[in-house]
Parts: C-alpha cells; structure tokens; sequence
C-alpha cells in the first residue's frame, strides 16, 4: 500500500438492526480519517467486530473470531502490512477488559456509546494495545456521529435504519441491554427529521426507525418537549420521497394512542408491526419483569387491529425460562393460537451472566426445551405459511430492491416484508404493483398488476 493509497475497513456485525445501522455510523466516522469499506476481511487494515450479547455463547463466539483474525493479521504482517483489531458492541461492553486479558492482540475495546470517538480511540491504539472504552458517555452521541454521504447512503440500497433512541430502563429479567447499551436515551426530532430527509434526497424510499425500545421515544419535540413516537412517525412521513415507513423494536408497555392512531392515518406507515410478548404465562411474564399481563397484551391487539384491519403482527418468545411449567408453556401456544401471526422469532432461555434470572434456581433441562421450542416453531410455520398463502391472488405493492437470480428477474419486498419475485423491465427503488401467483419456500412469486412509482435509481 503506498501513501496515497486508502485505508481499508472491515466491519463484521452481528445480531441486531442497531448493529448494523451502528456498522455504517462507524464507517462513516472513519471515512474522514481515509478509510474506505472492503467487503474482504484478508484485504483490510482495520478489522471491527460488531458484537451481540443477545444470543447463547456469544462471548465465546467473539473469541473464536479474535483467533481467526489473529491469525490474518499475522499473514499480513509477514507480507509488511498491519491489521488493527477492534472489538465493538454489546460482548465489548460486558467483557470489557476483559478481552484486552484473553485476546491480548485487540488493538482497541470500544462500547455502543463511544463510537463517534473512534478516530481518537484508533490513534491511542497506535502507541499501546489494548485501549478499552466503555464509559457511558456524558455527551451526547448521536449529534457527534456524522450523516454518510448521499453517493454512501445509495450505495447500502433503497431502504435504511435510522437509530432514534437507544437503551432501555425496563430491565426484563432476561436481558443485557440494560447493562450494555445503558439507560434510555432518544434523539431530538429535528436530528432525527434532518437525517430521514437527507435519507430521501439520497434515493432512499423506505426508512426503519429503530431503538433498543423504540417506542419509548421521548425525544425533545418542535415545541421543546417531550414528544411520542407517534408524533415522530407523522413528522418524518411528510418528507418527500418517504414512501414506506417501519419502526422496532417495541415493548407492550409502551404503545400509546398516538402511535396506534399513526397506524391508523399514515398510509406510509407499513401494516406490519413487532410486539414482543415473550410468553403467554402471567406468571412467567411476572418472573421476566415485562410489566404486562396476557391479557394487556391481548386487548393492546385488538386496539391496534381496530385501528389497521389489515395488519400483520410478529413477535418474540422465550420457551425454557426458569421455572416455566407444562401449563405455563400451554398458555404461550394458547396465546399464539388466539393471536394468529404473520411471523415470529423464538429461542430457548439461556443464561445471561449479570442477569437476575440467571440466578433463579429453577432452571429447565435442555431436553425440554428442546421440545418446547420445536412445538412452538411448528405452531408459528404453519400461522407464517398459511399468511403466505392467503396472499395469492391479492395486489401488494412490492418496493424493488435488486435484480433476481435469473435474467429479467426483480426481488423486493412487500408491506409485510415477505420476499416477492417479478419479471418485468424494473428498476431498483421502484415501488410496483404486484399479483402474487404463487410462494416458493418463504418467497412470492407475482406478476405487474399496474403502473410503476419509479425511482428511476439504476
């Protein structure tokens, strides 16, 4: 590499939305120091892991990883060249220290809340390795991170998150977040307006607004106070070229009147929400700290499907959490077989270090939560396909993403975010009318049924 030529970044997340609009944010924060993104991990000069902490052996996951790493950068050494590593995110956040102890090639520890100290950071790690970073800052974050350039923005497609609050105060016996990404903290609406309307004028249609709990926004709003995520969603809807609008990932606890009424009037708005519930037991919901019933939960979806006939629900579920007995998982499968969902994610507990549920003596043997998991998945294929298959024959509008795998073919996705496939002289950003003939695994397949919203993009 000589002097002129750029630096190349590597970033490889893990887990979340918030980690994948967290990896673009880091790049751009580098960017100014020269660094360009490398879809290779062997080409780059830095490498960032971006780690969760959400799923079972994570922390040994990132440690496999540090030694695969170890090893590239001992290839390019032997070549003359240098390779930075870092490790970002929620693993970075609890192990801290840590890390720099096991893995003593890390160049740099940095937590969710310092990424925007970067450039910094990345120099202090040129005298010494093993710099660590994760206070939990004082200032303020996100006016520190910059907006990526329009021709950058492009290039990550026709749909973006847009990050609008972070952490969360609910403390759910089972979770992290609480401890890695700290307490809740939302942007100002302006910021968040400013950066959606940036978003447009770079060709991008659709936006994701996310947050570890993204319904508890109460960012400053127009008259200085605090406003509602309802009150956000109408604000950014009247941007132009905002075509389609999305938001998670929500709690029950927080969804409020205005944010079911947006439902309600926001045709941008996309009918499909994901409210965890987590279980469908009071007495588990009471042992996970959710800080809702069943039946909250219940009536909250018959509130929102009052107000949007038409929308789709997902959701999250714990199967094997302490203490979980034969009638407390029969509640959760009642409970799915009362709602009817369009999809749904669902996992086996499994411990948290630092988290209270961790300690509960009561702890399911694997062998059935084995079987608990794979009954619920069951459940929720059939509820996923049977939604599939009620969409032949209806006109969705599908939000073209990319050409197909074979010539003449388009794949975009429809207002519920299932995969569609079209033959048709298309372009990327289009948003088309689409009769759904038939479904091929967990895809449609359809045909043009109107006139095209071009984008005109590519």
């Amino acid at each position: 590499m000589t002097a002129t030529d750029p630096k190349k970044l590597f970033v490889k997340s893990y887990g979340c939305q918030m980690n994948v609009y967290d990896a673009q944010r880091m790049a751009d924060v580098l960017a100014p120091e020269g660094f360009v993104e490398t879809q290779t991990m062997e080409d780059a000069d830095i490498v960032i892991l971006n780690t969760c902490h959400i799923r079972e052996k994570a922390v040994e996951k990132v440690y496999s990883e540090l030694g695969r790493v170890r090893e590239l950068r001992k290839e390019r050494n032997a070549a003359g060249q240098d390779t930075k590593i870092v490790v970002a995110g929620c693993v970075a956040q609890a192990e801290g220290v840590e890390i720099t102890r096991r893995a003593p090639s890390v160049d740099l520890v940095v937590g969710p809340q310092n990424y925007h100290r970067l450039p910094d950071l990345l120099k202090q790690a040129e005298a010494r390795r093993g710099v660590v970073d994760t206070e939990f800052p004082a200032d303020d974050k996100f006016s520190a991170l910059p907006m990526p350039s329009a021709k950058k923005t492009l290039a990550r497609g026709v749909s973006a998150f847009l990050t609008v609050q972070e952490g969360c105060d609910k403390f759910c016996t089972f979770c992290v977040v609480p401890y890695t990404r700290g307490a809740e903290m939302s942007r100002d609406m302006d910021a968040i307006v400013r950066e959606a309307r940036h978003l447009a004028e770079a060709g991008i249609r659709e936006v994701t607004l996310i947050g570890q709990n993204v319904n508890a926004w109460h960012g400053k709003g127009r008259n200085g106070s605090a406003s509602t995520l309802g009150e956000l969603l109408y604000a950014v809807a009247d941007i132009p070229g905002i075509e389609r609008l999305r938001y998670t990932t929500s709690h029950p606890r927080d969804m409020d009147e205005s944010l079911i009424a947006a439902h309600r009037d926001l045709p941008q708005l996309m009918p499909y929400l994901h409210l965890p519930v987590q279980s469908g037991s009071d007495s588990i919901l009471d042992q996970m700290n959710r800080k809702h019933t069943r039946d909250d939960y219940l009536r909250l979806i018959d509130r929102i499907r009052a107000a949007r006939s038409d929308i789709a629900l997902s959701s999250d579920f714990i199967v094997g959490f302490p203490g979980e007995t034969d009638r407390d998982f029969e509640d959760t499968m009642d409970l799915v077989r009362q709602v009817g969902f369009g999809s749904a994610f669902s996992f086996k507990y499994s411990e948290r270090p630092g988290t209270p549920a961790a300690e509960l003596t009561e702890q399911i043997p694997e062998s059935v939560k084995n079987e608990r998991i794979y009954a619920l998945q069951a459940l929720i294929m059939d509820q996923q396909t049977a939604f599939n298959a009620a969409t032949i024959g209806k006109t969705v509008d599908v939000l073209i993403e990319k050409r197909g795998r074979h010539p003449g073919q388009w794949t975009g996705k429809s207002p519920y975010l299932q995969p569609v496939v079209v033959e048709h002289e298309l372009h990327t950003g289009d948003i088309v009318p689409v009769e759904i003939i038939s479904i091929v695994a967990n895809s449609l397949n359809g045909r043009v049924a109107g006139p095209v919203r071009s984008a005109h993009i590519s």
